[in-house]
């Protein structure tokens, strides 16, 4: 079976690409380099949470490996839906909020030390950021088993039934008699929610509409409901888990940023100055400083990567979404005469049986304070410079670069003396670009 609420990204986006950000007052001058994007990750599951109140309308796209026809999936939810609260939504949105909220690497160019920068420009080098089938055959016997089907019914390439039950064992064995490859001791991790009273969507492939669609992806299911559960079920996806994995969900709220109310909410390492290797590494950079966090942290947190007004961006990844685009998305509480007021936050969980026990819960806070995943590299001037301020700059700058990678060390465990090598620090070893500002 595979991993549950497992998300693929459907298109690729470029790791490096640069932008140049028209800076306005109080504005980060500078330029966006690279992102951190979610193809960082082996097995990261991605999902679209938006809601407003007891609403909720849930994305999540379904990774498969192997042949499709083998593919399903079995989530919990608190309702039983019906046909007109599922549809399969465009696999591009989950692109597009992973492009506009992941963890960015943006540089600034000094100025020339004997024209001295306006103070607007000092504040913006200098910081930024404060510290989400066929199912005749398994009628038979269904009553016994204690399974009972709500609804049937089919959208897109996916056949879907919604199923209660009233024995964890009942429900293991009507999917196994039903063509679900669940492992088996799948009961133990189902009771909970059957408890709770909790209804069972589960998913096949409609083989002939998939084939006939053309597509080589399985678009994402979206859902809408109605509860007060403001919750994502992650443990049923650690079934068949051997491995640590990671979980991006994107929170679209109204009001503000959310966060995990069951285990602690921290926000990422931010708003650093990192040495200019780091340029061309930041994929390495940003796994072994989240590696690095993870395990200070115990392994017991959800990660905040991004909280942000989807209205605006500074410096900007991506674009922010469109008003269509949120609403694809499944932001339905958008006013034709009211501007955009919907917030996203990004929650990373990396996550296991043994350190997640639980399933999220989540709660909207209200604080609209803007953060973000911002990593800085900072180009010393090697022009001509000629006053007595040039002194003291050159002076200041072996104190700044030894700054930097002792940064890099403490965030990523790195060693010292290899950063401060591939910094070409004086006394290392023969120093080029170093020469460059000297002669």
């Amino acid at each position: 079976m595979k991993k549950l609420l497992q998300v693929l990204i459907a298109l690729a986006l470029a790791v490096f690409a640069i932008m140049i950000f028209a800076p306005k007052a109080l504005a980060f001058c500078g330029f966006y380099v690279a992102k951190a994007d979610t193809k960082l990750y082996n097995q990261a599951s991605q999902v679209i949470i938006a809601r407003d109140g007891d609403r909720t309308i849930l994305t999540m796209a379904n990774d498969y490996q192997g042949d499709v026809k083998d593919f399903a999936v079995v989530v919990p939810v608190p309702v039983v839906l019906e046909q007109e609260q599922v549809q399969v939504a465009n696999p591009k949105i989950i692109e597009r909020l992973d492009g506009f909220s992941a963890p960015r690497l943006v540089e600034y160019f000094d100025p020339n030390p004997c024209i001295p920068p306006a103070p607007r420009e000092l504040r913006s080098l200098s910081g930024g950021v404060t510290s989400s089938a066929d199912n005749s055959a398994g009628n038979r016997g269904d009553s016994a088993l204690g399974v009972t089907i709500e609804s049937r019914f089919s959208v897109g390439e996916y056949d879907i039934l919604i199923l209660s039950a009233k024995e964890s064992d009942g429900l293991e064995t009507w999917l196994r008699r039903n063509d679900y490859r669940i492992p088996r001791g799948a009961s133990r991790l189902l009771q909970p929610y059957i408890r709770q009273n909790m209804k069972f969507f589960v998913a096949k492939v409609n083989l002939k509409e998939f084939e006939s669609g053309g597509s080589q992806l399985l678009r994402p299911l979206q859902m809408a409901y109605e509860s007060p559960r403001f919750m994502l079920p992650i443990r049923l996806g650690m079934i068949n888990a051997t491995t640590e994995q990671d979980l991006i969900v994107y929170i679209l709220s109204r009001n503000g940023q959310a966060e995990v109310t069951n285990y602690r909410t921290v926000q990422i390492p931010s708003n650093v100055g990192l040495p200019l290797f780091v340029k061309d590494e930041f994929d390495q950079f940003y796994k072994a400083m989240f590696e690095t966090a993870y395990e200070q942290e115990q392994k017991k947190v959800a990660f905040l990567e991004y909280a942000w007004d989807m209205g605006w961006c500074d410096p900007c990844a991506a674009d922010p979404l469109s008003r269509d685009e949120l609403e694809q998305a499944g932001v339905f509480w958008l006013d034709s005469n009211a501007p955009n007021n919907v917030f996203i936050s990004r929650l990373h969980v990396r996550y296991t049986r043994d350190t997640f026990p639980e399933d999220l819960m989540f709660q909207e806070t209200g604080s609209r304070q803007n953060f973000q995943g911002r990593y800085v590299l900072r180009h010393p001037y090697t022009g001509e410079m000629n006053c007595p301020a040039a002194d003291e700059y050159k002076r200041t700058l072996n104190q700044r670069f030894e700054q930097e990678a002792q940064t890099l060390a403490k965030l990523t465990g790195w060693q010292i003396g290899d950063i401060r090598r591939k910094m070409d620090i004086p006394g290392t070893k023969p120093n080029r670009w170093w020469r460059r500002i000297w002669n």
